[in-house]
């Protein structure tokens, strides 16, 4: 077992991985960064927000990557709203499971 430091939103974050796995965590942690970094207007929302937009960004691209592309007629903005809602929804059960944990 080993562990590497990544730093994603200017927090450093310890994470145990696989020997040899170091590398490969630290690039995962790069792209997050990067994405958090190309959304200047989520500078406003709490880190547990930023760090869900950038995750469903991430999940997009790799869904798109899987499925050949984009779907016709799918813009970026029909499905912003459904996002912000789904967003909202996370938040508010992190909130639960933080007081839960108190």
């Amino acid at each position: 077992m080993s562990n590497v430091s990544i730093e994603i939103a200017g927090r450093k974050f310890a994470v145990a991985c696989d020997a040899g796995e170091e590398e490969h965590i630290a690039m995962l942690g790069r792209a997050i960064d990067g994405k958090i970094a190309g959304m200047p207007h989520i500078a406003n929302q709490s880190e547990a927000r930023a760090l869900l937009f950038a995750a469903l960004l991430l999940a997009d691209e790799n869904h798109e990557l899987k499925n050949g592309g984009a779907k016709p007629g799918k813009a970026a903005a029909d499905v912003a709203g459904p996002l912000e809602t789904l967003a909202e929804r996370l938040e508010r059960l992190a909130g639960q499971l933080e007081n839960a944990g108190a």
